[in-house]
């Protein structure tokens, strides 16, 4: 779509298969006859307007993901590998900070940061997202989730949950992070960061069922038996 912005995508593989039961990174287990980060990678290259691409990764996994990042690759596109941080936090910054240069430079406009083990985002997620991220500043894929206890230990009803790709307008998302960066912070997702150290308005973006997290054994199969019902989220020659 080639009204949306120059963006560039962080996904973020630098996790590890502990939760899911496996004794390697969990973005590498096979979904479909492909490792999940395949998945993830292959969306990302179908969208046009994609400028740059980061892949943040274990050291140790580095050789593995780049056969897998090479392999989606469509001609003239290109991706960075950068090793990842202790924390979920720390791996962001260190993909942010590869593409400090194109967004100081007015180069990239938007950023957006995904989970690689989330395989089933759509074009159309990314497309809304970002969009949306370029009009108002950021924008957050969510999902009602009634269910969830609050902090007080209570249910309440108007709870959501946070998915990815999270996407916002790169200065101020480069800002956020050199800002916890100098001071020392840390938080658990992208958006949490830059609500602190920015004035950026963030909006939800409805997120489907289908972008599941891959975080346990049974993540997998329904994201496999997902796929055979509905088709991958990526049609080949979008």
């Amino acid at each position: 779509m080639s009204d949306l912005p120059r963006t560039g995508v962080v996904v973020v593989a630098a996790g590890s298969g502990a939760r899911v039961g496996a004794g390697t990174n969990k973005v590498l287990l096979p979904l479909r006859g492909e490792p999940v980060l395949a998945w993830s990678v292959r969306t990302v290259c179908t969208l046009a307007y994609v400028d740059r691409l980061v892949v943040v990764v274990r050291p140790a996994d580095r050789d593995a993901v780049a056969a897998v990042v090479e392999a989606e690759l469509r001609p003239g596109q290109e991706a960075v590998l950068v090793d990842g941080g202790e924390t979920r936090h720390a791996s962001e910054w260190r993909g942010l900070r590869a593409l400090r240069a194109d967004v100081e430079a007015g180069r990239l406009e938007v950023v957006a940061v995904h989970d690689a083990a989330r395989p089933l985002a759509t074009p159309d997620l990314f497309d809304r997202t970002v969009r949306l991220a370029h009009e108002r500043g950021g924008a957050v894929p969510v999902r009602p989730r009634p269910g969830l206890l609050g902090a007080d230990s209570r249910v309440h009803p108007d709870l959501v949950g946070v998915q990815t790709p999270q996407a916002f307008r790169a200065g101020p998302l480069l800002a956020a992070y050199t800002a916890a960066d100098r001071e020392g912070w840390t938080g658990t997702d992208t958006a949490g960061c830059v609500a602190r150290y920015t004035g950026t308005e963030l909006l939800g973006v409805r997120g489907p069922a289908t972008n599941l997290k891959v975080t346990f054994p049974e993540d997998l199969a329904l994201a496999d038996r997902l796929i055979a019902a509905l088709g991958p989220p990526a049609a080949p020659g979008r």
